[in-house]
């Protein structure tokens, strides 16, 4: 039998299961007793949330990193790669290694259906396992609760912002919401929140299990001038912690304060200067990602956010606001058909003075025609493309000096961009126009 390749594997996981998402740990735990998967580290850290997961785990890593640990990742979705879904020590694991590690799953699956995701989930702890590392973060896909990577202990679990998303799995509150997410807690272990009205059911659960319960605002915050930011926080025996006059962060500051409550929280050691510069370094692609492209003999400024959401939406309009440029914001965006259209673009409107339309590359992406019709119901400029690509031309076309793209709405919206961003520089190398 011929090998199968990492394109093989994905395309055979993609139909393993009658459906995309079935929630629920009960086909995941018997795999994982089959395989004798134990715990994939001494420390494990999990971190669920409406919006800002990413980012905080990625802090998480760098910090724990920056002390000589080894270090695992989990994360989805993807932008480009499958591969980037799971890393160690920073590095994305290689196409061979995920191979095998599906090997694994199928093997002790036997004949148990598992979804793309559980079977990626149990592939990444396997991998976790077999390569002797001294922590895993690892970001919950949906809820928490019935999430395959709750089928781990967490020894902190972290909650970075409870919004209404997913309602068909989650509920349509935010307490439906923070009882889910409230589901990777476990007895004794410290339990953290970074946002800053949790729900009821959140502070419920954190009581009933008896978590050490470290809340922003209250047990750890963090305080911004127009240069340098501030954190207060408590170690495990409730003494109070404090870093001065750090440098600024393109990523969010909130999810760096909740990554360092996690971390004061391991008891490693504290070295003001060491997580400065970790989280200086710490990159998430596609997040408040600056770029910067050559179009048509002109130096045009990007930005590029996933954020898909009200609440994501609301935060970026808060940093764009604290960010002015020099002359407009032109926007390149799509959505998918079950995401708040309207919640979305009412917190940006003001901030964009052009908007470019675009499908996604999905089944479920929202049509164009209604992008183009919710903005001009808000008075905005508003010109729709047959793709992202064509979207983002238009756009690099009418920038001026001072001009910034700020292309959003999703992660197909953004890996698109990526892929254009990848073969405009193949072409230039090709010309020599790199420099």
């Amino acid at each position: 039998m011929t090998q199968r390749t990492l394109g093989d594997w994905l395309a055979y996981l993609e139909q393993l299961h009658p459906s995309a998402i079935d929630m629920g740990l009960g086909r995941s735990q018997q795999v994982v007793s089959r395989m004798g998967l134990g715990k994939p580290a001494p420390r494990v850290i999990t971190v669920t949330g409406t919006n800002g997961k990413g980012s905080t785990c990625a802090f998480i890593a760098s910090l724990l990193r920056a002390q000589g640990l080894q270090v695992g990742g989990y994360s989805s979705p993807h932008l480009l790669r499958y591969n980037e879904r799971v890393q160690i020590n920073g590095v994305e694991a290689s196409d061979e290694q995920l191979c095998e590690a599906f090997a694994a799953v199928e093997a002790g699956r036997g004949d148990i259906s598992l979804t793309y995701f559980e079977m990626g989930t149990l592939a990444a702890f396997w991998l976790f396992q077999n390569a002797s590392l001294d922590a895993v973060v690892l970001e919950v896909g949906l809820g928490g609760r019935l999430d395959a990577v709750n089928l781990v202990d967490a020894d902190i679990a972290l909650v970075t912002s409870i919004g209404v998303d997913h309602v068909e799995y989650l509920g349509d509150t935010r307490e439906s919401v923070a009882f889910e997410k409230a589901g990777i807690f476990r007895a004794g272990a410290p339990a953290l929140c970074g946002d800053l009205n949790p729900p009821q059911p959140l502070l419920d659960k954190a009581r009933e299990l008896g978590c050490p319960f470290f809340l922003r605002g209250r047990d750890f915050d963090l305080g911004l001038t127009d240069t340098h930011w501030q954190w207060r926080g408590l170690d495990a025996q409730g003494n109070q912690v404090e870093l001065q006059d750090l440098p600024l962060l393109d990523l969010p500051m909130e999810n760096a304060a909740l990554a360092l409550q996690a971390y004061l929280l391991t008891g490693l050691p504290w070295s003001p200067e060491r997580i400065g510069v970790a989280l200086q370094q710490t990159r998430v692609t596609g997040r408040l990602d600056r770029r910067r492209v050559q179009w048509q003999g002109k130096s045009v400024d990007l930005l590029l956010d996933v954020g898909h959401n009200p609440h994501a939406a609301q935060y970026l309009a808060e940093r764009l606001a604290r960010r002015p440029v020099a002359g407009r914001r032109l926007a390149v965006f799509g959505l998918l058909a079950d995401k708040d259209l309207s919640g979305v673009i009412e917190c940006l409107a003001s901030s964009v003075q052009h908007w470019a339309v675009a499908p996604l590359d999905s089944p479920r992406a929202r049509p164009v025609a209604d992008l183009q019709a919710a903005l001009e119901n808000l008075g905005a400029a508003v010109a729709s493309y047959a793709s992202v690509a064509a979207a983002l031309e238009a756009q690099c076309a009418q920038a001026d000096a001072g001009d910034e793209i700020l292309l959003f709405g999703s992660f197909y919206c953004v890996a698109e961009a990526l892929e254009w961003l990848a073969r405009r520089s193949t072409e230039e190398a090709a010309y020599g126009y790199v420099g």
